[in-house]
């Protein structure tokens, strides 16, 4: 062995016993007196954040901190009475979702001045990190998944002009519909074909019925590519009670039944958010910034990928829990 291999080697020893080090260290620091806030959104009843909470909840327990999950419950009063109380209780970190642009600037921005670490996840401003106060975002790019999904079905099912495809949504003025809503109809535009909205609130029922009783009113509707999974989950079903069974359907996020519906071959495809990720990365970003002050980066979960037949079955294997 050369001299010069036997520095390199030394080196590495050392390297490497330094990072044991600093593990071992790591291990012994209680660091449960970081208070971490995850306040979601939307209702506490929402399926949808299953995954993210899971996320978050591990990400907690890998970094060894204190977490505390909520939800606004889709009012923004409820939301703000939220961020309020914790400011309050000095809590240390905060990861939210914003689906109204105005509605929380003054109170985020108040946190980050008091020393309060601020990420957001699944849902951010419409105008990113200038909307608002907070370090970075963990969520998809919705108006690219959007644009995405609206090429696909434009490319499969002969979308063109003329034609009027419905986009269906829980909350329309949401920021999260705002921006989806923006890809699919640059999509659309391109091939000269329309769309119109329809709120159909978070309950299912509630979707059911008013998709149903939309297309039983425009039975010349080209396509749905709903804009969430509430309607998204429902869309097969309203199709077929409007007697329009053979109506090409696509949507946003995924749960089982709407990856059955794509083994089925009665939707093309579904945007997978991944929202797992955006749980677990925004409570370990600031679980690192807090601890290390390691910068929080922004993260585009999911990317613009699109589950379909060809791909369905690992996103089946853990959806629900993970995906």
């Amino acid at each position: 062995m050369t001299a010069r291999t036997l520095a390199i080697a030394a080196l590495l020893a050392g390297a490497a016993l330094t990072t044991h080090a600093a593990q071992a260290k790591d291990s012994d620091q209680d660091w449960s007196n970081i208070q971490i806030l995850l306040l979601n959104w939307s209702q506490s009843s929402n399926p949808f954040f299953e995954a993210l909470n899971n996320g978050a909840t591990d990400a907690a327990e890998d970094q060894g901190v204190t977490l505390d999950i909520q939800f606004g419950e889709e009012d923004p009063v409820t939301q703000s009475n939220k961020l309020e109380a914790a400011i309050a209780s000095g809590v240390n970190g905060i990861s939210v979702g914003i689906a109204d642009d105005n509605a929380y600037d003054e109170i985020l921005c108040r946190a980050e001045e008091q020393g309060i670490a601020v990420v957001t996840n699944n849902i951010d401003d419409t105008e990113g990190a200038e909307g608002t106060c907070r370090l970075a975002f963990m969520g998809q790019d919705f108006v690219e998944a959007g644009y995405t999904l609206g090429k696909r079905m434009i490319e499969t099912h002969g979308i063109g002009e003329g034609d009027l495809v419905f986009t269906p949504v829980e909350a329309p003025e949401g920021s999260y519909a705002v921006k989806r809503h923006e890809g699919v109809q640059k999509a659309l535009s391109e091939v000269g074909a329309t769309s119109e909205i329809l709120g159909t609130t978070n309950d299912h029922g509630t979707a059911l019925n008013l998709m149903t009783q939309y297309l039983l009113g425009r039975p010349d509707v080209k396509a749905i590519i709903s804009l969430g999974q509430t309607p998204n989950s429902q869309a097969v079903q309203a199709a077929r009670d409007a007697g329009l069974d053979e109506l090409p359907i696509g949507g946003f996020d995924i749960s089982q039944s709407i990856l059955q519906n794509i083994a089925d071959g009665e939707m093309t495809a579904a945007v997978d958010q991944q929202p797992y990720s955006q749980g677990y990365y925004s409570v370990t970003q600031l679980a690192l910034y807090l601890k290390y002050g390691l910068y929080p980066s922004e993260m585009n979960t999911g990317g613009a990928g699109l589950v379909d037949q060809t791909n369905y079955e690992k996103a089946r294997e853990w959806a629900g829990a993970i995906r």
